[in-house]
């Protein structure tokens, strides 16, 4: 069976997407190296990135009724590239954001402070677009271990179209269940910050 032969979506514009990319990565790992140094704390727990295949790409310019085109691809949309920073605290995601949105070279062009602001459904994340030199954007998640727990196992649930009776207890439930781990999260940033002033206070 022959296969289509089509061409990426992209262009010719992926190593230059997979620089800007390897950018991005290698200043987190330079401010995580910075802060360990300075006072032996790590802000990033772990962090994930990946270019969004060519499929995907593709089937979201079909659902945005975008031509499938690397104008849409690289302009039109903006997550193309795409970074996931999970911190083990609220300080850490703060203390990431103002780093990357620092960088040289790089352009704050859209910020969501899901954070602060949660979805309705209990959602929480800090979203920010990038611009790499007035030409490649990349979509920045940064978020805590909390929150990327509740997101991972909320995405695992979403495997039906169909309304059902129980639709609204769970929904009730999966909020109650993120407002109960953001209570988590500031309980342990402020014991974090309670341990981090008795070091202080015994140097």
């Amino acid at each position: 069976m022959e296969l289509e032969n089509k061409e990426s979506i992209y262009g010719d514009n992926r190593p230059a997407m997979e620089d800007v990319m390897n950018i991005i990565l290698g200043s987190i790992d330079e401010l995580r190296a910075n802060m360990t140094a300075n006072d032996g704390t790590d802000p990033v727990e772990h962090c994930l990135s990946r270019i969004k295949t060519e499929d995907s790409m593709r089937e979201k310019c079909r659902r945005q009724g975008l031509p499938e085109t690397p104008e849409s691809a690289l302009v039109t949309i903006h997550d193309a590239i795409g970074v996931r920073v999970v911190c083990p605290f609220i300080s850490d995601v703060y203390a990431v954001r103002d780093h990357l949105k620092d960088m040289e070279g790089f352009e704050l062009i859209e910020e969501k402070d899901y954070i602060k602001h949660a979805k309705p459904n209990g959602y929480r994340s800090h979203h920010m677009i990038l611009q790499y030199k007035g030409k490649y954007y990349a979509e920045i998640q940064l978020r805590t271990i909390s929150m990327d727990t509740w997101a991972a196992l909320e995405h695992h649930m979403r495997y039906k179209k169909e309304k059902s009776p129980n639709d609204e207890l769970i929904t009730a439930e999966l909020k109650r269940c993120a407002d109960e781990l953001a209570s988590t999260d500031m309980s342990m940033q402020t014991i974090r910050d309670m341990i981090k002033a008795e070091l202080h206070r015994e140097v």
